[in-house]
């Protein structure tokens, strides 16, 4: 049999084996063959370039294969890239300072792993063994990870089929401004009654044994909800009132993506434990947890392990500290913050030319849009988001909806750090022309 020779054919075998051989993970897949990335675009085998508004996966905040990027790689590949995880690099050291040296203090310990929900994973079990309790507090649109104890600490999906979660988890409910459960005399969202009424719940449920409570800054998966000011200091009040620790999973907000290097600190709170993904290899695996002295030294007394294959691997940990470098060197908290007004500034004027914009939400490059079918009653649309996404796509603009039943009308807006105005604004076209486009189509 003669192999196939034109892009049609081509194509067609790509996805027959597609469809034949991968593990489908999680909704669709883009139905577009991608060939290459570079900067905001990414490039599809036919020729087609798509703006990226995601970042990859909400991770590449420099952009795709950026220069210094991918002589990192390069260098630190041929020089040293796997360790037996007993063993230290330089690399490893370096980053773990540096990364102390952007945070205030306690937080001066650091372990460097991979995955998000690896991060997690070892917060959640460093916090237990340190408390000695073994009971967690998340929200109730989380999400953490695919991993045991960061799976049973998410709620926005996933918890079905599975078999039991982890014990002694409990949920309470996201503070959303724009869908208020709580509300005071003027119909807006009283975020205090709330998080007293969903401890109240918490107290009636646990045993006794609650050892942490572990919080995006803004959820993102759960629609890209931020909580106001004053939230989390109220929150870490009531952990100490009950002996628990504050961990806050920066996977998407860490490193500027929010205009400033931690989202946390708007809140002026320290938490007990950060843990650092996505953003920090900038698209490639490395995670970290960070803590403070105190928290290691009682966690290594009491034999703390988390010993695995990529513990501390040398390659991943020169990226990171690349990662730093650009970031300091360029501004790139001080670039987010003046893209995040660009972008901003964009998003309400769509949101005056068309009705079906019901809110606009985040911060710095971390946006989210949702689109309504009624703005009086805040109805979402899964289908109007579905359309708008895919004519995106048609016209030249990757956009991330939120997944999930009932959501799929919030848009999750990522873009590089390192993306020009130019292309911010290209984005914002093409949405604009999208939304415009669907709205008719219903």
């Amino acid at each position: 049999m003669a192999a196939p020779t034109s892009e049609t054919t081509s194509a067609d075998v790509f996805w027959a084996d597609a469809d034949k051989h991968l593990v489908r993970y999680g909704g669709a897949f883009t139905h577009e063959i991608i060939d290459h990335a570079e900067g905001s675009f990414v490039f599809t085998e036919d020729g087609r370039r798509i703006l990226d508004f995601t970042s990859g996966q909400m991770s590449a905040i420099l952009g795709h294969s950026h220069p210094e990027i991918v002589d990192t790689v390069r260098r630190q590949a041929a020089k040293l890239d796997h360790l037996f995880s007993g063993m230290l690099s330089r690399p490893v050291v370096d980053l773990a300072r540096r990364l102390a040296e952007t945070l205030p203090a306690p937080l001066e310990k650091a372990l460097l792993l991979t995955t998000g929900a690896e991060s997690n994973e070892a917060a959640l079990r460093m916090a237990k063994l340190v408390t000695g309790k073994h009971e967690i507090v998340s929200f109730a649109r989380s999400w953490h990870g695919m991993t045991q104890a960061a799976a049973s600490a998410t709620y926005s999906a996933g918890r079905r089929g599975y078999g039991p979660a982890a014990p002694g988890n409990f949920a309470i409910p996201a503070p959303n401004a724009y869908r208020p459960d709580f509300t005071d005399a003027d119909g807006r969202l009283d975020w205090r009654r709330q998080l007293d009424f969903g401890f109240e719940m918490i107290d009636a449920q646990s045993v006794g044994s609650l050892a942490a409570c572990i919080v995006e800054p803004i959820l993102s998966s759960g629609g890209i909800i931020e909580p106001p000011a004053g939230y989390f200091a109220a929150l870490q009040e009531k952990c100490r009132e009950r002996g628990m620790l504050l961990i806050v999973d920066e996977a998407q907000t860490g490193l500027c993506r929010t205009g400033i290097w931690y989202a946390f600190e708007r809140d002026g709170v320290v938490p007990d434990i950060l843990t650092l993904s996505k953003t920090l290899g900038a698209g490639l695996p490395l995670a970290a947890v960070l803590t403070s002295a105190e928290i290691e030294q009682e966690a290594h007394e009491r034999g703390f392990l988390f010993f695995t294959t990529h513990v501390a691997d040398p390659l991943p940990a020169a990226v990171g500290n690349t990662v730093l470098d650009v970031l300091t060197r360029d501004h790139l908290d001080e670039r987010a913050l003046q893209l995040g007004s660009l972008l901003r500034h964009g998003l309400e004027r769509i949101a005056h030319r068309h009705e079906v914009v019901g809110d606009i939400r985040g911060r710095g490059l971390l946006a989210g849009l949702e689109l309504v079918v009624d703005r009086e009653t805040k109805r979402s649309s899964d289908e109007l988001g579905a359309r708008v996404t895919a004519r995106c796509l048609e016209l030249g603009l990757h956009m991330n909806i939120v997944q999930l039943p009932g959501m799929g009308g919030v848009f999750r807006i990522a873009p590089p750090l390192t993306a020009s105005e130019e292309e911010i604004s290209l984005g914002l076209s093409i949405l604009d022309e999208a939304i415009g486009d669907a709205v008719k189509t219903l």
